[in-house]
């Protein structure tokens, strides 16, 4: 209860400190106070929602139990948390950069570290070879790239997609929304054009590398969408990965205990608005050594809560192991056709040449393309996920372009191509 408490007051901070920043910087980032709901349709689930506003008002959260909402839909009940808010994200990062280089701050964008030396000073360097020296280093790269305390036991990659579409004003619901059931939907609205709303659903997670019917999920979560909202007519829709660590609390702090100067950030389970200004809060404090109450809850060299999170540590790990273990199983070396000659314009495989697993991808004017098929993070075997045209990881969460680019960590390095 006193960590929960802690948690709540943390992320309430948040909130008002991304409110103060707004206010202070003077940045129109469509800033609207509103109230978020979590909501079930079935009425087997409601006594869960009744325990959940009762621990959330314990915790300090504006919290209730409630049957009612402004969704065009009945639900059984809804624990409706105010204070709430939301906001364009990138309106507000450029705000901050604009503020950081005024203050003579300097940020350095398509510059990709692939390695660290500890010590004092740290030493990072680039992949063009530049090597870089700091007092204190922050691996804020989503999923870490740098993990010499095998968070990567404590953490799990997950995919959710996101489809938008514009409503009239008059029919966008008010508040923010999620469920868990129907594999998760999300439901909010966002200002768009003149008297209209885009209406944003997001769900159909999964971990990245695992599903080749992305597109069906796509279908999925649009016959959602339409069912519970009318007709509409889809007009973006693009996906998001979060990291869930096994105790569900992000791990903010020094990055293993051997260590002074290297910090982390990770493991914000979908709550990464909060959490980010969380984060960067309590590791301003860390830094030039201010005491924060709750640096022990989210410190990574937590031990307190190994027991509560010993099952589904496990259950991670068993996945990871599967493809870990399975994955490093030599292919034949000779063997039928690789079933090549039948993949689709936009799509990819992983087939056996010469020995090697090898990822094939034929682009839309038909041509063959080849690279490595192992992770470059920890040797996992990648799949091709056609919806997002993408190379993906199930152990970590690693995404490579066609043509083996990296497009997200932990992997620092890209696919190498290879002969067909």
């Amino acid at each position: 209860r006193g960590g929960a408490r802690l948690y709540a007051r943390s992320q309430l901070e948040a909130i008002r400190h991304a409110s103060e920043t707004a206010h202070e910087l003077g940045v129109d980032c469509d800033w609207e106070d509103t109230a978020a709901y979590t909501y079930v349709q079935g009425r087997h689930r409601v006594p869960e929602l009744r325990a959940e506003a009762e621990a959330a008002r314990e915790a300090g959260l504006p919290a209730e139990f409630t049957t009612e909402t402004d969704l065009p839909f009945p639900v059984a009940g809804a624990v409706r948390v105010t204070e709430q808010a939301q906001f364009h994200p990138r309106k507000y990062l450029m705000a901050l950069v604009d503020s950081l280089r005024r203050g003579g701050g300097r940020l350095y964008e398509g510059t990709r570290v692939v390695s660290l030396t500890e010590g004092e000073p740290c030493v990072l360097t680039t992949d063009q070879g530049v090597r870089i020296s700091a007092r204190d280093v922050v691996v804020a790269t989503h999923y870490p790239i740098f993990d010499r305390a095998l968070l990567f036991t404590r953490l799990t990659p997950r995919r959710e997609l996101v489809i938008a579409a514009p409503v009239p004003e008059a029919q966008a619901p008010d508040g923010m929304y999620i469920t868990p059931e129907h594999r998760t939907r999300s439901v909010r609205t966002a200002p768009y054009e003149d008297g209209q709303r885009l209406l944003i659903i997001t769900g159909e997670h999964f971990t990245p590398g695992t599903s080749r019917d992305v597109e069906e999920r796509f279908a999925t979560l649009a016959g959602w969408a339409r069912r519970h909202f009318g007709e509409l007519h889809i007009t973006h829709r693009w996906a998001t990965q979060d990291n869930d660590s096994t105790d569900s609390v992000p791990l903010v702090g020094l990055l293993h205990p051997r260590t002074q100067h290297v910090y982390v950030a990770t493991g914000f389970g979908g709550w990464g608005m909060t959490g980010g200004i969380m984060a960067g809060k309590l590791l301003c404090d860390l830094i030039t050594g201010r005491d924060c109450p709750w640096s022990d809850l989210y410190d990574p060299r937590r031990i307190a809560s190994v027991v509560r999170e010993g099952g589904q540590f496990l259950k991670n790990q068993a996945k990871v192991a599967r493809h870990f273990v399975g994955d490093r199983v030599p292919p034949l070396a000779s063997g039928p056709r690789p079933p090549v000659d039948d993949l689709a314009p936009g799509d990819g495989t992983v087939v056996q040449i010469g020995g090697r697993h090898v990822a094939v991808h034929r682009d839309e004017n038909g041509e063959l393309h080849a690279v490595a098929a192992r992770c470059t993070h920890m040797g996992c075997l990648v799949s091709f996920n056609r919806a997002e045209s993408a190379w993906e990881c199930p152990c970590h969460g690693s995404r490579f372009a066609p043509d083996g680019t990296v497009l997200q960590g932990p992997a620092v390095r890209p696919l190498r191509p290879r002969e067909l």
